[in-house]
């Protein structure tokens, strides 16, 4: 077995594939279900055809045909806003992440490595990875960068690692996305499958980078606060996170409550204390 398949296959949320079979299948099954409707409806009654669901029929069925073209002219169109409003990062960008970059496609075995992007996330803490025809790419949000670049590098390294996990198990693949494509945006499942890759991606980000939980602390705390967080007493609190309501506020959210995620990569074994509560963090360099 290759490096990059043993990695992706102990790193992956043990439940993510199975749902995401199940989510394949429930696709297919909406397909067949709107191909079905759209054989049938020309020969229904008229007072059928014209109805509200024949207009429901045939605006699925056009919308089937358009899905592919589409999220191809989506894909493309976001990667060309990317290039023309962010910052790219190169060996004389800020060469520093650019190296780790790098390295951290190397030791995930991917076949290329992404472009990075700086981009004006106007307040928000945000990255994300996405995929266009030929490309991977990452956009990291500025405030989100210069806080953790500023205070603890580590955690920018963990939320990079992160976001390359989803290039690794081609989450934003345009094959992955049309799998899911209608499945995905049921209420509560859609979301399950997003929380599990999140899940999955965290692995990855711990895997690259296990001294960067400042990462998902700042998520947490706020950009003010995350090197002054007692971590310890951060664990405590998500072994206490139990009960009807949480999981029901849970339900229809893409991303894990926070504080969860921290306290599964800690007792994976996958995230390390590397300083003593509420001390300040240190300046560790992007590459190794």
């Amino acid at each position: 077995m290759s490096t990059s398949s043993a990695v992706g296959k102990r790193l992956r949320h043990p439940a993510e594939m199975p749902f995401y079979v199940f989510m394949v299948v429930l696709n297919l099954i909406i397909i067949w279900v709107i191909l079905q409707a759209a054989i049938t409806l020309p020969f229904l009654p008229d007072r059928v055809v014209e109805s509200g669901w024949g207009t429901a029929i045939r605006s699925a069925f056009l919308g089937l045909l358009l899905l592919v073209p589409a999220l191809v002219v989506i894909r493309e169109t976001q990667r060309a806003s990317v290039r023309g409003t962010a910052v790219e990062l190169n060996p004389h960008q800020y060469g520093d992440l650019y190296r780790t970059a790098d390295d951290f496609a190397h030791r995930l075995g991917l076949p290329r490595r992404p472009s990075l992007y700086l981009a004006n996330g106007n307040g928000t803490l945000n990255a994300f990875a996405a995929q266009a025809t030929g490309h991977d790419y990452v956009v990291l949000a500025n405030e989100l960068f210069v806080n953790l670049r500023q205070d603890n590098r580590e955690g920018l390294r963990f939320i990079l690692g992160h976001e390359m996990g989803h290039i690794r198990l081609h989450h934003v693949a345009l094959w992955y996305q049309l799998s899911v494509a209608y499945s995905e945006r049921i209420p509560v499942l859609g979301p399950t499958l997003s929380r599990l890759r999140e899940y999955s991606c965290d692995r990855h980000g711990a895997y690259l980078c296990p001294s960067g939980a400042s990462g998902l602390v700042l998520l947490a705390s706020g950009r003010h606060t995350e090197h002054t967080t007692d971590v310890e007493q951060l664990l405590r609190q998500g072994k206490a996170l139990r009960g009807f309501w949480v999981e029901l506020a849970q339900l229809p959210q893409s991303h894990p409550f926070t504080v969860r995620r921290i306290e599964r990569l800690f007792r994976l074994g996958l995230l390390q204390h590397t300083r003593s509560a509420g001390s300040p963090a240190g300046s560790e360099q992007f590459a190794k």
